[in-house]
């Protein structure tokens, strides 16, 4: 949260129970309701936010993935090689 004025209004409509608690919340919190509120909406929101972040970039990782695994495979020099020869690893008795 910045340090500039506070130039802009939210206005919410709550039913009697949902501002019952909120008011309480504050209360136990020590804060106001405005203070209260605006702290836990804007952390909420950055939550949101990093969510839907987190998702395009996951989305967009995939994609990539995807597409490199679209593409027709190509031969590597000695792979085959490699792949077919006997393995040092097994004992020869």
């Amino acid at each position: 949260m910045g340090t500039s004025p506070k130039d802009a209004r939210i206005e919410l409509r709550v039913t009697a129970a949902q501002k019952e608690a909120i008011e309480s919340a504050a209360a136990i919190s020590g804060r106001t309701v405005t203070a209260f509120s605006t702290e836990v909406l804007t952390e909420r929101a950055q939550e949101v936010i990093q969510q839907d972040r987190r998702l395009r970039v996951d989305a967009e990782a995939f994609d990539a993935f995807q597409s490199v695994m679209d593409r027709p495979p190509r031969s590597v020099d000695g792979l085959r090689n490699l792949l077919t020869r006997t393995s040092v690893f097994v004992d020869g008795d």
